[in-house]
């Protein structure tokens, strides 16, 4: 979908659309969700910190978001989806994975079906929609990005190896920015540089990640469209407008991530899921680390233990985000005794 929260807000708010406009919190150093088309003009992105956003556009309108309404709005696009094919892998509200090699609809053409489906949810919802059509995976998804908003790019079979070769390397999923620098400093930035190397080098230079890049960049990887995905872990977490300077300070903010991590898992039906529980913290220095304890259900006084073990390592620094959240089984799980940290 095109900037989906966004987009949803423009449409039930048209005096919203000619302004640039971002949903998420109002605090100060909260986090954008998305940001219409308008506020990216200005370098606004998702991510961003409100802070930093207000910084590069001072008009920017802050929306807190409507949840519940983004999600039933996907439930409608999903439903579309479904009459096309029953492979479907969604990634989150907003972008999903579909596979209809076997879809007779528009005689079997990936391009009009992708059209056909942007026009089916245009009509029954108001809101654009962008595709990205290629017989390997992840390139369909470098695709959807390439012809937004409310457009489609194509790479045919035949189009596949030029493509790769000339794909700049950040680009492919998996290789974020640390990891580009990386690659950078070895010479490596396109597709084609990889394939020079050759699949014994990557492997012998950067050791299965490298194996994993040469054979995208090959066009060996093509990955499959899982519908069986389940969620692994789910996890809440607020960063704060100003530092937390000290244990109890963290500590009295736990009952209320609790609560909300609870609510969260009720709705999903996840509770009986359990498997571990962990806590999050970034100190002031933008340095975080984590504590983890395999339990089977929610505990207060867990949670304060990791929570202290995590807040002993900054060595009194201010807090700036905490987060709780849980790991999750495919079947209920005893509690164990002993901390994984």
């Amino acid at each position: 979908m095109d900037c989906f929260y966004a987009a949803v807000e423009m449409r039930d708010n048209p005096a919203l659309t000619k302004l640039p406009i971002a949903i998420g919190g109002n605090s100060r150093r909260g986090v954008l969700c998305t940001a219409n088309y308008v506020a990216r003009q200005f370098g606004v992105r998702a991510a961003m910190s409100n802070y930093q956003a207000k910084k590069l556009c001072p008009d920017l309108v802050m929306i807190p978001g409507r949840m519940d309404v983004y999600k039933n709005i996907s439930k409608q696009i999903r439903a579309i989806f479904y009459r096309y094919t029953d492979l479907v892998e969604p990634l989150s509200l907003d972008e999903a994975y579909l596979d209809v090699t076997d879809c007779q609809a528009c005689f079997g053409s990936a391009t009009l079906i992708a059209r056909q489906i942007r026009d089916e949810i245009f009509a029954q919802t108001q809101l654009t929609a962008s595709a990205g059509i290629a017989p390997i995976k992840f390139i369909a998804k470098i695709a959807s990005d390439l012809n937004k908003p409310n457009g489609q790019f194509v790479v045919e079979p035949s189009q596949v190896q030029p493509f790769l070769a000339q794909l700049a390397l950040q680009k492919i999923p998996g290789v974020g920015k640390v990891t580009f620098e990386k690659l950078k400093v070895m010479g490596l930035l396109q597709g084609q540089d990889v394939i020079d190397r050759g699949e014994s080098w990557m492997l012998h230079h950067l050791g299965q990640f490298g194996l994993e890049l040469f054979r995208k960049c090959a066009g060996k990887h093509v990955g499959q469209v899982n519908p069986d995905r389940t969620r692994k872990s789910l996890s809440v977490e607020h960063t704060y407008e100003y530092d937390l300077t000290s244990y109890l300070l963290c500590e009295e903010k736990l009952s209320g991530l609790l609560i909300e991590l609870q609510v969260r898992l009720e709705k999903q039906q996840l509770l009986d899921r359990i498997g571990k529980l962990s806590v999050k913290v970034k100190f002031s220095d933008f340095v975080s680390t984590t504590a983890d304890f395999s339990c089977s259900a929610l505990n207060l006084d867990i949670f304060k233990q990791l929570l202290f073990k995590a807040y002993s390592r900054g060595g009194q620094k201010g807090v700036r985000l905490l987060g709780i959240g849980v790991g999750l089984a495919d079947e209920v799980v005893s509690t164990q005794l002993s901390f994984e940290c």
